[in-house]
């Protein structure tokens, strides 16, 4: 299991190597980038802060809740990005690896959607005009 928390670019190709694993027939991955707009609104920059331990163990559970409800998954890599990212940078990685594509599918949704509610993950948006702190949680 990878598990990671970065203030460094992600390396996607290597994060999706990963979890490559002779039994998958399904390698999955999500990965988030930063767009130029939300809510109608340009966007300049993210800013990402973490409460960087905390992160890491929350990200870690959600990847063992994943594997208990899909116990066939065979490999999960969790990569998230921190600090200020420009438009088109990676801000996360969620792969995993798995006999059939439905549980790879299924497995991928549940972390990435799980990990935006309980990771101590907080995302500021920068556009022209100001700032904006979204979807605070924890």
């Amino acid at each position: 299991m990878l598990i990671e928390l970065t203030d460094q670019p992600i390396d996607v190709a290597a994060t999706i190597a990963a979890v490559e694993a002779e039994g998958a027939g399904a390698v999955n991955a999500f990965i988030g980038t930063v767009r130029n707009q939300s809510t109608g609104r340009p966007v300049v920059r993210l800013h990402y802060e973490a409460y960087d331990a905390m992160a890491v163990h929350q990200m870690r559970l959600v990847a063992e809740q994943a594997q208990e409800k899909w116990p066939m998954l065979q490999k999960i890599a969790v990569v998230h990005r921190k600090g200020t990212l420009e438009i088109g940078h990676v801000a996360v990685v969620v792969a995993v690896s798995t006999p059939h594509r439905a549980e790879s599918f299924a497995a991928c949704q549940f972390i990435i959607d799980t990990l935006k509610k309980v990771v101590p993950i907080w995302k500021k948006e920068e556009f022209e005009d100001g700032q904006v702190w979204v979807a605070a949680h924890p």
